[in-house]
């Protein structure tokens, strides 16, 4: 078995977003599972007859249909009742159901999952947005699933196709954090692993998921539920990242003091006027900035912005010059300058940690590469929990 137990690095304070939604799945489990769980149905109850008609169809003799009616519980008529089936769809069914489960270990995995990478993708989104696009990715998750099985009255319940759509942000977002696997092999073998974030949700995706959503066909779990809400959560987290390195940062000072076009940009170049780079550079459309500046040069752009209270803009210009030229001459320079930003101007550790962490293995100079490890350090002295040294890279 392997079981995700930790991440890092993980961003200082409470998420509560995430502890939020933790609390209503367990609320939820607690108030309507537990108690309904135990009682059994009412023979005389419509949705009783409803739910023995169901069952009928999916078992091959009355011996197993009678062994199948005597294990219904008041829970499942609930379930059936309110889970998503994509026969019978229902918007109220498409939220409430990703608040049931099935069980206590189909809950206590999904809320890991959630707690585990939550905390990230919410600092990342902000409160609002994150519990927006948490709804958003498990409704497209149970969407996706549907479009396979339309003609299904099996109910969906369970929070895993939102948290796959946290896992697809995270994937986009994190690519160098590390996560702690505990590797339990009864009776002989326990170990803690540290592996790539990539690697684990990349396993999770395809081994977990794909394979089995191509092979195995509906089965006992919703894999296309687990893959579209993951794709959801990859296409959103794309989409933003396309969009804040194409449009004006949040920081730029109108209104720009040389004209939007590549002389005099490269006027400004010559004679050293960063400002006048800025100004010029950020009046263009993002498309046409492609190539105006090399790393180097962005790196001294870079630093005269954030110098001078700008360093939403010295990032966004950092990001589009490496997109452009990620193995230029002085590529790594750029994505450490970046990296040393986001960490000590914008207070944004675990998005400075992946580019801190690239610029490392893309290689530095030494002058560079100690501010670069001391921030490295730094994050690693912050984390939230200490579950164990993440590593450093060397190179």
């Amino acid at each position: 078995m392997f079981l995700p137990i930790s991440d890092a690095p993980n961003p200082k304070g409470r998420p509560y977003a995430t502890i939020a939604l933790i609390a209503l799945n367990v609320l939820a489990f607690m108030l309507i599972n537990l108690p309904l769980g135990t009682q059994p149905p009412n023979p005389e109850d419509p949705a009783f007859a409803e739910y023995v008609e169901f069952l009928s169809q999916l078992v091959t003799s009355r011996q197993q249909l009678e062994q199948a009616v005597r294990q219904v519980s008041a829970y499942d008529l609930f379930v059936f009742e309110h889970g998503f089936r994509p026969a019978q769809p229902s918007l109220f069914d498409l939220l409430f159901s990703m608040f049931l489960h099935g069980g206590f270990m189909h809950l206590f995995g999904n809320m890991l999952f959630l707690w585990i990478y939550g905390d990230n993708v919410e600092h990342r989104l902000g409160i609002p947005l994150f519990i927006f696009w948490y709804v958003a990715t498990g409704a497209a998750a149970t969407l996706f699933h549907a479009l396979f099985f339309a003609s299904s009255d099996v109910p969906l319940v369970g929070a895993s196709g939102a948290i796959s759509g946290v896992l697809g942000f995270y994937f986009i977002w994190f690519p160098r954090n590390t996560v702690r696997v505990l590797v339990f092999l009864p009776p002989f073998f326990m170990q803690a692993f540290e592996v790539g974030a990539r690697i684990v949700l990349g396993f999770y995706l395809v081994i977990d998921n794909v394979l089995p959503f191509l092979f195995a066909g509906a089965g006992g779990v919703a894999h296309g539920a687990h893959i579209g809400g993951f794709l959801a959560g990859m296409a959103v987290a794309f989409f933003m990242n396309w969009r804040k390195v194409s449009s004006s940062p949040p920081d730029l000072a109108p209104p720009a003091k040389v004209p939007g076009s590549t002389d005099a940009i490269r006027t400004a170049l010559s004679r050293g006027d960063w400002e006048g780079v800025a100004d010029g550079y950020f009046a263009l459309p993002a498309h046409r900035t492609r190539g105006l500046l090399s790393p180097l040069e962005a790196v001294s752009t870079a630093n005269w912005l954030r110098h001078n209270g700008r360093p939403d803009a010295a990032v966004v210009l950092l990001q589009r010059v490496v997109r452009g030229a990620p193995k230029a001459r002085g590529a790594a320079q750029a994505v450490a300058l970046a990296g040393l930003i986001l960490q000590d101007d914008l207070h944004q550790p675990s998005a400075a940690y992946q580019y801190l962490v690239s610029a490392l293995r893309q290689g530095l100079d030494p002058q560079t590469e100690v501010p670069v490890r001391r921030a490295l350090a730094a994050i690693e002295t912050d984390q939230r929990f200490h579950p164990g040294r993440f590593r450093r890279p060397h190179r």
